[in-house]
């Protein structure tokens, strides 16, 4: 698994002009294959007018999917300078759909390729991402009198708290990265004498 990706911050829309042709590249973040060809779907219905609606989606932290289409375009002009650009920012779980509105001026194979692509980047600028990060998950137990303090560290030092719940003893469930797992075990024995528990779960990816 990859220890970090980036994906878009949100979905959203941003407008470039070359030659008189506009450029309006949609992007949004997309879980699976399907919420990204459900989101194409969705610009192509509401640009139905337009002259090309290229695309290109990345999911999977690994970048596992990956697809593009030139919609018309001369072929590999549009959809893969696209995909180049997502992946050269290394961007996943995201889709974006460039909108062409043709302004009566040819711009060439190469021309193309730096529009597509460019339009691409420039929203993501526009639009802004975010990092998330691989986090080993894991439960640590602890009696009521130390739970308070433990809860009061971990979220004061950054940690990523995810739950707590409380019972004959407390429960928080807490992600981290996998390099620090040691040195936490250490932390916790000595903030809690000895008395917590923690027990490492699966994985996920979380916010920086």
């Amino acid at each position: 698994m990859q220890d970090e990706y980036r994906t878009v911050a949100h979905a959203g829309v941003h407008e470039t002009e070359v030659n008189r042709s506009r450029f309006l590249c949609a992007l949004a973040p997309a879980a699976t294959e399907q919420e990204a060809q459900e989101f194409i779907a969705s610009v192509r219905k509401e640009h139905a007018d337009a002259t090309h609606n290229c695309w290109a989606y990345v999911v999977g932290a690994d970048a596992g999917v990956q697809k593009a289409s030139d919609d018309g375009e001369p072929g590999g002009t549009a959809g893969v300078p696209m995909l180049q650009m997502l992946l050269r920012r290394d961007m996943r779980y995201v889709v974006a759909v460039v909108t062409r509105y043709y302004g009566g001026v040819k711009l060439g194979a190469g021309g193309l390729i730096r529009a597509y692509g460019g339009a691409v980047g420039e929203a993501l600028d526009a639009v802004g991402t975010r990092t998330r990060r691989r986090f080993r998950l894991g439960t640590v137990t602890v009696d009521h009198q130390r739970a308070g303090k433990v809860e009061n560290d971990l979220r004061s030092t950054g940690r990523a708290v995810r739950d707590v719940r409380y019972g004959e003893q407390v429960t928080i469930e807490i992600g981290l990265p996998d390099s620090e797992v040691d040195a936490f075990c250490a932390w916790l024995a000595d903030v809690t004498a000895g008395t917590a528990r923690f027990e490492p779960g699966g994985e996920a990816y979380g916010d920086v």
